[in-house]
């Protein structure tokens, strides 16, 4: 679509589409917390694990996640959900066979950001920053952030 007719279709000061609804941020939030911990399951993390990469909330706050009960989910955490979710869609098209992309995160791997060491280890420094580093050598990797 060209510039013209993309800007016809899409409300200049949000940047949706024209007629979409806004997206409620909550249940963004909710639905990027069940995400998370599908795609926990399938790396094998364990709740420690699990815990720095959704950025420390309290116990009580990720068993009420983890159950589905997402009252309010922060901005940092909403970050860190959105690289988590991006390092597993690259590796999903990157890797298409599933167990050896769920296994990704947790083999040795010889890439100069990596040092030998599995990407977890980088991924589990607490910082989003190193997230966003995983993400950007998987997108780097397949061609692009799309």
């Amino acid at each position: 679509m060209q510039a013209a007719q993309l800007a016809r279709h899409t409300n200049k000061s949000s940047g949706q589409a024209a007629g979409a609804r806004p997206i409620d941020p909550q249940t963004l939030a909710a639905a990027g917390v069940r995400g998370f911990f599908g795609i926990a399951e399938k790396w094998g993390l364990g709740e420690k694990e699990s815990l720095v990469l959704l950025g420390e909330p309290g116990r009580a706050t990720y068993y009420n996640w983890k159950k589905g009960d997402v009252a309010k989910v922060s901005k940092d955490t909403l970050e860190r959900l959105s690289y988590v979710v991006g390092i597993y869609k690259a590796l999903r098209i990157l890797i298409p066979n599933d167990d050896l992309s769920h296994a990704w995160v947790k083999r040795e791997n010889d890439a100069p950001l990596f040092a030998g060491q599995p990407p977890l280890q980088l991924m589990l420094t607490g910082n989003v920053a190193d997230l966003y580093r995983v993400r950007a050598y998987l997108d780097a990797n397949r061609g692009g952030w799309g």
